[in-house]
């Protein structure tokens, strides 16, 4: 169901029709349609090539619980929208020195 459901999405998500879809997989119309349908189970080789095909990658991970999250979360929350804002634009200030960085070196 899980699998199927992944197909399907990433295909609309694209705006692509099935025929299209599968002409990009390199598969038969016939296959993605069994696949959202759930009349054939297709094997995660498959999912992923038809997920790729539609522009998109499936990420998968474990892990433990973290038990800072729902903590920090919390402390999130009790911040105002303007410290939160304020939090959001320092981290987008970070992140733009760091590629900035990056950029620079990469000319040397």
């Amino acid at each position: 169901m899980i699998l199927r459901s992944l197909v399907r999405e990433s295909r609309k998500r694209a705006g692509l029709t099935q025929v299209a879809l599968a002409e990009r997989a390199g598969v038969p119309q016939s296959t993605v349609a069994r696949v959202e349908s759930g009349a054939r189970t297709p094997s995660t080789d498959l999912v992923e090539r038809l997920v790729r095909a539609a522009g998109y990658e499936i990420r998968v991970g474990l892990g433990e619980p973290d038990p800072e999250t729902a903590a920090l979360f919390e402390r999130t929350l009790r911040r105002s929208p303007q410290q939160r804002l304020a939090d959001a634009a320092r981290a987008a200030r970070f992140v733009l020195r760091g590629r900035r960085a990056l950029e620079g070196r990469g000319r040397d």
